[in-house]
């Protein structure tokens, strides 16, 4: 199901000198941001998850997931050369999943790591904080992987749309409106998060349970789709 050389090439893609500069500006700033608040405010607890959560899980992992995840398949699809991709006798489920994989892994790095560092900076990983914060981002890294994947198999506009979920549905709706909250990747991700740091600064509005069977459900249903989508395109082509 994981092809080395698919993977190679998307590896690539995703981290050409362009847009690696642009993966990086968000993970920089959140940085340059937990060393000025911890200089203004010094070791606070509360504003330490308060920046990891309104920045770094409900602003930067979703953006960094849509460039990831879309950036991984969306490209070749439009520019045609994944026609030259689905020429080798290479299953399209593994294309697919080979490609969610590199999605992951660049989504991680780009996202839990500088989570990490910047929890580490806010509080010195005080109540678990900066710990909570890493877990949520590494497995909100997955299911938006998995999503924006799908979306850059099925529309040519997918970075749009992936924008327009990340910044409206899971920043804005994702953070006031109870509803929505329940169907938000960032409230499943901070239910996991939410057992691991002491006391009550890492919260969800979404049982452990609940959460971790949507994210279960979401990311194999996403991948599976975008498999059976790109199969399509296949024989869309030989027709």
């Amino acid at each position: 199901m994981y092809d080395p050389t698919v993977a190679r090439l998307t590896y690539r893609a995703l981290l050409g000198r362009r847009r690696a500069l642009i993966l990086g500006v968000l993970p920089l700033l959140l940085l340059v941001i937990a060393v000025a608040v911890r200089a203004l405010a010094g070791v606070d607890d509360q504003t330490a998850a308060d920046v990891l959560g309104g920045f770094a899980l409900a602003t930067m992992v979703p953006i960094i997931g849509v460039i990831a995840g879309t950036g991984a398949i969306g490209p070749e699809i439009d520019d045609g050369s994944v026609v030259y991709l689905l020429s080798k006798p290479i299953k399209r489920p593994t294309i697919i999943f080979t490609k969610l994989i590199v999605a992951i892994a660049v989504t991680m790095v780009f996202s839990a790591v500088p989570t990490f560092l910047a929890g580490l900076i806010l509080n010195g990983n005080g109540q678990q904080v900066a710990v909570a914060y890493t877990i949520a981002a590494l497995v909100a890294s997955i299911a938006y992987a998995a999503l924006f994947l799908l979306l850059g198999t099925v529309s040519r506009h997918a970075v749009v749309f992936g924008l327009v979920y990340a910044l409206v549905w899971e920043a804005l709706f994702g953070s006031l409106v109870p509803g929505a909250r329940t169907l938000s990747v960032q409230q499943w991700s901070l239910a996991v998060a939410q057992k691991v740091a002491d006391g009550n600064l890492v919260t969800s509005d979404v049982g452990l349970p609940t959460a971790t069977v949507l994210l279960v459900v979401v990311t194999v249903l996403a991948t599976w789709y975008a498999g059976q989508k790109l199969r399509s395109l296949t024989l869309a082509g030989e027709e």
